[in-house]
């Protein structure tokens, strides 16, 4: 694991960990503590995971992959620990920070003591700044977009006053998921280069779209969450050590340490509803990994096609809705240089194929040279291009935008490519995204796809733990007669 050892694994899991439905009476129904099975280890199953055991539940998490982590991990490349993608996180985003807290791992990442965002126009070469000051919304982004060289001056003043409209809408209201975010913009005086020089700018990294492509409703919230609610909401995180290290090694001894069972490489093939629970199937063989789990509830958290055929008859009103949330894929590339290039963390690139670009030398355990990461979203352009023809496109690019990359030389180049990073936040996505609690008592949802209010991000698939969490707990401390009584 990167940047040092973690627990000792088997192939099934964290030893030492009580199997579930033994030991300690509780409020269980079989005079037992209530058992929970948690299908998928990413951050949307550990949180949840973490949640039903700090609760007094028994938890069996499964994870049919060798790691924990779900899109959000690591792996080794010669002498690099590489993220398969750049993630990053924002002050608001309460939640994952709290996950952070939870698994001892705040020290880990990286927090921006006021948001700047360096923005390099590859046309022209100049640099901005988008940078909050000690201000209260929303004078604390008005002298950065004031002097924003970008912008002509009449189109600084537009997008302040869309601001304040966008400020005034209601996330929370359907009829806004009907509209795209684009024309919005221009009903209200946005031209082309201020959506692409703001707009796109930010709705890019946040949504993994162009703002022609949002529902109204999803940038309505992000926007105001992050830049028009608290001063320092959209102060920029990112972790400082591998993925791998956050979410699989200190994640999964958080998980040991809360008692949860974890199997590693064994994946649900089926979840049936059981006269006292569920019975939840699976592709272990053996004591460690058995081939049947029984559970007073189950949170299933895996991506939206997974979950569809792992669901029981009647889970859902309309369980094909599921795959009508379509993906948006992630394209990241990977250069590393024989010498420093860039002297940023990061910066964002207008005018040039190149969208982000990170400095992730440090962590990577990169000895001499820079290792450099171009996140490039909504890449459906590019996603399926092969790595020589992004190469011929990429780096040309990155030594338009930064000089001294001309005369270094690139030791490697590969590419990591997430076809399915996110589901896609177009208009009449709201009403394909399910809520945790479905019509099956005792089964629930969780994922960034589902309806947290949060795009796609690292903090939806937290609070998408929670939530399950939270119906599930509600569920194994009713009585019987209640769950017999429910509606479905």
């Amino acid at each position: 694991m990167p940047a040092g050892r973690g627990p000792e694994r088997t192939e099934s899991g964290l030893p030492g960990t009580p199997e579930p439905g033994a030991g300690d009476p509780g409020s269980g129904r079989s005079g037992q503590r209530p058992t929970a099975v948690v299908i998928g280890g990413g951050l949307a199953g550990i949180t949840a995971a973490l949640h039903l055991a700090d609760r007094g539940t028994r938890v069996t998490l499964l994870e049919g992959r060798p790691r924990l982590g779900g899109l959000a991990f690591s792996f080794r490349r010669g002498e690099l620990w590489v993220d398969n993608g750049q993630h990053v996180f924002l002050r608001c985003c309460t939640a994952y920070r709290a996950f952070l807290d939870r698994i001892g791992a705040s020290g880990l990442v990286t927090l921006q003591d006021r948001l700047e965002v360096p923005v390099l126009d590859a046309g022209t070469g100049r640099l901005g700044t988008l940078r909050r000051a000690a201000l209260p919304v929303p004078l604390h982004l008005a002298g950065s977009l004031s002097t924003y060289p970008h912008l002509s001056a009449s189109e600084r003043l537009s997008v302040g006053r869309a601001a304040l409209a966008l400020r005034g809408l209601d996330p929370k209201d359907p009829a806004l998921d009907r509209q795209d975010f684009a024309s919005w913009l221009h009903a209200r005086g946005q031209s082309p280069r201020t959506v692409r020089a703001v707009w796109d700018l930010v709705a890019v990294a946040t949504l993994n779209a162009r703002c022609a492509d949002i529902s109204l409703q999803l940038a309505a919230m992000v926007f105001r969450t992050g830049l028009l609610t608290d001063p320092g909401a959209a102060d920029i995180g990112w972790a400082s050590v591998p993925l791998g290290r956050l979410h699989h090694e200190v994640a999964g001894a958080a998980l040991d340490r809360a008692g949860v069972r974890v199997l590693l490489r064994t994946r649900a093939t089926a979840v049936v509803p059981h006269r006292d629970g569920h019975r939840v199937r699976t592709s272990g063989h053996g004591p460690d990994r058995p081939a049947e789990l029984p559970a007073d509830a189950v949170v299933l958290a895996v991506p939206q096609e997974h979950a569809r055929p792992l669901l029981p008859e009647g889970a859902l009103t309309d369980p094909e809705r599921l795959l009508e949330l379509r993906h948006s894929p992630i394209l990241n590339i990977h250069v590393v240089y024989d010498r420093r290039v860039l002297r940023r963390p990061f910066f964002a690139a207008l005018g040039s194929p190149v969208q982000w670009v990170f400095d992730r030398t440090e962590s990577s355990g990169l000895d001499g040279g820079q290792y450099l990461v171009l996140s490039q979203s909504a890449a459906q352009d590019d996603i399926d291009r092969p790595t020589a023809g992004l190469r011929a496109r990429y780096l040309p690019e990155l030594s338009r935008l930064l000089p001294p990359a001309r005369s270094a030389r690139v030791r490697d180049f590969f590419v990591t490519r997430e076809r399915t990073a996110t589901f896609a936040p177009r208009p009449g996505v709201g009403r394909l995204r399910p809520r945790p609690r479905t019509r099956v008592p005792g089964l629930y949802l969780a994922g960034a796809w589902t309806d947290t209010g949060w795009p796609a991000t690292m903090e939806g698939a937290v609070r998408s733990g929670q939530q399950a969490a939270e119906e599930a707990l509600r569920q194994i401390h009713r009585s019987p007669a209640d769950n017999q009584g429910r509606a479905v």
